[in-house]
């Protein structure tokens, strides 16, 4: 979900690669009209953010209950995609029209750990996966998070370093969930899916602190006399 502190991405980072977040420009282009709609209609960010974070329960639930009939996780792509368009209006409403809050700020980061935690829950209750590997995915993705939205508190911006930020894991999970849903086998080697991006999200922990603490030696050396 879109940051609505006034803490900007460090977008020419010598670090920095290319990511799915590149692409939101374009996509928030597209949703501009909406949102000045919503806008007009007095609808605010907060309540697209509770919108966003209330329906990812029910979804996560409905999946979960009914994992044996493999056709709900269809579902999960479906409103991944839709809750990234809520995300983007979201953030779109708090910085073009005003509407930026301190309460904002924390339903920003917390809703979107929740949302998250509830959307990957399902795949645990489909082989070869686990709940224990789904639980480790679901405390690194929060950790890894976490370790971004520290960044302001030393002086820095809030950090989106990979491999396996947030957009990454949408697009992970969303494919899985539409092979799941499509009722094709699952290959064997597929019982190291889980691993590997637990793998991948501890570096995107690292990863982050590492931006943060190198961005707030890069300041602290700019006003060094």
């Amino acid at each position: 979900m879109i940051v609505k502190t006034t803490a900007a991405r460090p977008d020419n980072h010598p670090h920095r690669k290319m990511t799915l977040y590149d692409l939101k420009p374009k996509f928030q282009a597209l949703l501009r009209p909406l949102v000045a709609t919503l806008a007009s209609a007095g609808v605010s960010a907060n309540q697209v953010t509770l919108a966003a974070a209330v329906i990812s329960l029910a979804v996560g639930a409905f999946v979960a209950i009914n994992a044996e009939a493999r056709w709900v996780f269809i579902l999960i792509p479906v409103w991944l995609f839709l809750r990234m368009a809520l995300n983007a209006i979201d953030g779109m409403l708090a910085r073009e029209f005003g509407q930026r809050t301190r309460l904002g700020a924390y339903l920003n980061e917390l809703t979107d750990v929740v949302s998250d935690a509830a959307l990957y829950l399902p795949v645990a209750f489909v082989a070869p996966f686990s709940l224990p590997w789904i639980g480790l995915i679901i405390f690194l993705a929060a950790l890894s998070e976490f370790a971004g939205a520290l960044g302001p508190t030393i002086g820095v911006s809030r950090q989106y370093a990979g491999p396996f930020g947030k957009s990454d894991r949408a697009l992970a999970f969303g494919a899985l969930g539409l092979w799941i849903g499509s009722g094709l086998p699952i290959p064997d080697w597929s019982i190291w899916l889980m691993p590997l991006c637990a793998v991948l999200l501890a570096m995107t922990v690292a990863n982050r602190v590492r931006a943060g603490l190198e961005e707030a030696n890069s300041v602290a050396d700019s006003i060094t006399p």
